[in-house]
């Protein structure tokens, strides 16, 4: 691997790892329309320098994460403690603190049992391509159906959304948990089905993307330390400087687009994601069947 392909993936990583777009699609179409044949078979296989790679790229998202809303994980890490020694939940930050830890359990289970079998059986440029394009329609659906819940809202025969993240049941909580379960396929966006579950519970987008954001901390983090051992041993043999300068760039530009996004839906939805994965998409089944 390259100093020039490292920074490639490492700001694709960064980015779409928040846009609601896929980085696990991307990590292996990118490679694929550039002619990257060693770093497309990488990711599929058992064991390979480019899983190591990524797990570095992995770590330094969620150091990105941890880092934009550090005085959050802090209240929230408080709360957690502090609820845990009464064995009770007192008030929103605990209640938040619990939500989180429980919203992340389904997808913890799966990819522990399923995660190498659906990379190595998907994390292929056609499957990733077909899996791009249905997460534009689970992006533009999910648009619709929430505007369907609005104008049935204004018909008075709904309740409204709009929903503070304080409101958030366990029921919701695991909801939008078990949608993450969906991007363990390369191409569906991690991001993107939580904020459409998000969106389908009440929340408005703001909000929405801050809860994806905020569960998808600790389940990117996981993930990384989990895969920890790939890093450091033969698998990162020789890659170490390309790995540090791949997971510089890869914190930088995620840090960049969870302070962009937040912005972007306070008053913009993800239709424009949505028309982005259907064309990428389409344009890559094209491309690679």
């Amino acid at each position: 691997m390259s100093y020039f392909q490292a920074i490639v993936i490492g700001v694709l990583q960064g980015v779409t790892e928040l846009f609601p777009v896929s980085s696990l699609g991307h990590s292996v179409l990118v490679p694929g329309w550039f002619g990257w044949g060693t770093l497309v078979g990488g990711q599929s296989a058992d064991e390979s320098f480019y899983l190591a790679f990524l797990v570095g790229l992995h770590l330094a998202t969620a150091v990105a994460l941890l880092f934009h809303y550090r005085r959050d994980w802090a209240e929230l890490i408080r709360a957690f403690f502090r609820s845990a020694r009464r064995r009770r939940v007192d008030d929103a930050n605990e209640r938040m603190a619990w939500l989180l830890i429980l919203a992340t359990i389904p997808v913890g289970v799966v990819g522990l049992v399923f995660e190498h079998s659906l990379r190595t059986l998907f994390a292929k440029p056609l499957a990733a391509a077909i899996f791009l394009t249905i997460n534009g329609v689970i992006l533009l659906g999910g648009e619709v159906l929430r505007r369907r819940q609005a104008a049935a809202h204004v018909a008075g025969t709904t309740e409204g959304s709009g929903r503070s993240l304080e409101s958030l049941t366990v029921r919701d909580g695991l909801s939008i948990g078990s949608a993450e379960i969906l991007a363990l396929f390369a191409g569906i966006s991690r991001s993107g089905v939580t904020m459409v579950a998000g969106l389908l519970r009440g929340l408005d987008h703001e909000h929405a993307a801050r809860f994806s954001f905020m569960l998808a901390t600790p389940v990117i983090l996981a993930a990384g330390v989990y895969k920890l051992h790939d890093l450091l041993g033969p698998n990162g043999d020789g890659l170490h400087g390309q790995i540090i300068v791949g997971s510089i760039v890869a914190g930088l530009a995620a840090y960049g687009a969870v302070r962009f996004l937040e912005r972007f839906f306070r008053s913009n939805t993800l239709t424009p994601f949505a028309i982005y994965c259907l064309v990428a998409g389409a344009a890559s089944i094209v491309r690679f069947a």
